[in-house]
């Protein structure tokens, strides 16, 4: 059962943790100030407290639904076996929920972000274009959108996992039953 909780572990540091390019620093002092006033703008960094807050809530069910996708793919478990299984993510989740919370706290966080997002736009945008998205923020359907922006996001994280998560679970198991049958 340990593999199974150990494997579980894995894929959901890998899948809740993408990685990102690193950016190049903007050396642009004009286009640096211009990204952190435009992040201003989109309250950024309540956008982000916001993510993070919605993430820790669909935490639970989250691990639930890829431990029994995981039991569900493996026909070596017995209804025993996905029992303990189960149970022994159900006894993880508190922990699971606190250690992400506690990560996710740290205060130096978001201004990381910050600071990788700023050559992010810097490079993607003219100075003019980052002060034109800056004052579209600002504007009443900028907030609008901003405000609307993570339910938007939750939802359609929702839609990919439920369009995609079946496509995974079924490849995955096409991949174990290949890599056994070998």
């Amino acid at each position: 059962m340990k593999k199974y909780f150990l494997g579980f572990a894995t894929i959901l540091a890998l899948t809740g943790a993408p990685a990102f390019a690193q950016a190049a620093p903007a050396s642009d002092p004009a286009a640096t100030a211009a990204v952190k006033d435009m992040l201003d703008a989109m309250n950024y960094r309540q956008m982000m407290l916001a993510a993070i807050g919605q993430v820790s809530q669909t935490l639970p069910a989250s691990m639930r639904s890829m431990t029994a996708n995981m039991a569900a793919n493996n026909p070596k478990l017995s209804a025993d076996d996905k029992e303990k299984m189960a149970a022994q993510v159900e006894k993880a989740i508190p922990g699971a929920v606190a250690s992400f919370n506690t990560m996710m706290s740290d205060p130096a966080l978001i201004d990381e972000m910050i600071a990788e997002m700023v050559p992010l736009y810097a490079n993607a945008y003219t100075v003019a274009e980052i002060r034109q998205l800056g004052a579209f923020y600002q504007s009443p359907l900028g907030q609008k959108m901003l405000a609307n922006m993570p339910k938007l996001m939750a939802d359609s994280m929702a839609i990919s996992q439920r369009i995609i998560g079946p496509r995974v679970g079924k490849m995955m198991e096409q991949s174990m039953q290949a890599a056994v049958a070998k």
